[in-house]
């Protein structure tokens, strides 16, 4: 048995145990993101800021992810997945605790900044390890469990917000991720490196072979980078300001928004599993495409349902959609990536549409204080949701490639 996977399909241990530590990093880093847009109104209060201000914040991040993607994955292709994977998760960390201590507005903007590195190089890193640490016939539906971290960890900051935030506000909450994360590293030290990567590392291409597969994939990398503003457009618009909607325009409090936020998470963790699934079965496009349009027609119940128990099941419904189509991701663009690339390509590519979309939240907040959350966000997701599709289903697919 190798250290990945049998040629029956079977995983071994330490292929399960290199899959966990892609899926524990990416999921409390997206814990460490989400804090924060579950308290913009306190942060804002307490540093004399407008709600944009700290949002903006958030943007900052988000501008900051395709350094730390080029970075970490650079070294992720050259060195192995283990090590920058360790160093990424433990400078994310640091500056996630040192956030809470921020003394100023200017101090936190800051530390966001650098904190958008951290978060910008987990993702390639985490991905490319825990998908060629899998079986091909499984890669979807693992594809979906490893991109849902990103909801578990925003679930799991929605607990944090109904469990931690009342009885000892906000500074605090940036504190709590450290420990699960000192946790990941130690599962990283029972970590190999995955067959995929040392058949690539035998090879010993040199820094100009490998900036030449870069050159000679140029369209790839293009596509790919459409692909993911789009897939970024459509989750920051429908995630990080739905909180604020529900507190300031709704004026929902603090229980009620964690548990109609943890609904969602709940539906987005199903919703990705299950359109990974499908996607072993009948393709990574034409899963990510159904749940694409089918998101179009609920976005009524989603922002504009009259009662808690509607809003609820919209918000549930929703994210079922649009991160089930996000689970097909890391499988779907892994596989479209050459194997000496695979940390960089794909996690740039990811960070590059990031980037093109990280005013999303910026843009929301400074059209809701003119026309209002629920008109700005639901034209906004119905706009993006039907360019998504259209992207998605033009593009190329590698389904179940061989690593």
């Amino acid at each position: 048995m190798n250290s990945s996977s049998t040629a029956q399909g079977r995983m071994s241990f330490r292929g399960g145990l290199a899959f966990f530590a892609g899926f524990s990093a990416w999921t409390f880093d997206a814990f460490d993101f989400f804090i924060l847009t579950y308290v913009i109104p306190r942060v804002a209060h307490d540093f004399h800021r407008s709600l944009a201000d700290i949002t903006a914040t958030l943007t900052a991040s988000l501008l900051m992810r395709p350094v730390g993607a080029f970075f970490f994955g650079l070294m992720a292709d050259r060195w192995g997945r283990r090590i920058p994977l360790m160093l990424d998760i433990a400078f994310y960390s640091v500056i996630e605790v040192l956030s809470g201590f921020a003394p100023s507005y200017r101090a936190f903007y800051l530390l966001r900044l650098l904190y958008g590195i951290g978060m910008g190089g987990a993702w390639g890193v985490g991905a490319s390890l825990g998908m060629e640490s899998v079986p091909a016939k499984w890669r979807g539906v693992l594809s979906g469990v490893l991109q849902e971290g990103y909801a578990i960890g925003n679930l799991l900051a929605a607990v944090a917000f109904w469990t931690v935030y009342p009885h000892w506000g906000w500074r605090p909450m940036f504190f709590i991720g450290v420990i699960p994360a000192l946790l990941t590293l130690l599962a990283l030290f029972g970590v190999e490196e995955s067959d995929a990567w040392k058949a690539v590392a035998a090879q010993k291409k040199g820094w100009g072979e490998y900036f030449e597969v870069i050159a000679e994939n140029w369209k790839r990398f293009a596509y790919l980078v459409v692909l993911m503003a789009m897939m970024n457009f459509m989750s920051h618009g429908t995630q990080d300001l739905y909180p604020t909607f529900l507190q300031v325009e709704r004026h929902f409090n603090t229980q009620v928004t964690a548990i109609i936020s943890v609904i969602s998470m709940v539906g987005a963790i199903v919703g990705g599993v299950l359109v990974g699934l499908y996607s072993d079965r009948s393709g990574r496009r034409r899963a990510m495409v159904i749940a694409t349009v089918l998101a179009i027609f609920l976005i009524p119940l989603w922002i504009f349902a009259p009662s808690i128990a509607l809003i609820s099941l919209g918000a549930f419904l929703i994210q079922f959609m649009v991160q089930g189509a996000w689970g097909v991701i890391p499988a779907h663009i892994t596989e479209l990536s050459p194997g000496a690339t695979r940390a960089f390509l794909p996690g740039f590519a990811y960070q590059i549409g990031v980037l093109i979309a990280a005013r999303t939240p910026h843009f929301q907040a400074a059209t809701a204080a003119r026309f209002g959350y629920a008109p700005t966000m639901a034209v906004f997701a119905a706009a993006v949701f039907v360019i998504g599709a259209i992207v998605i289903a033009s593009g190329p697919e590698a389904h179940r490639k061989e690593f």
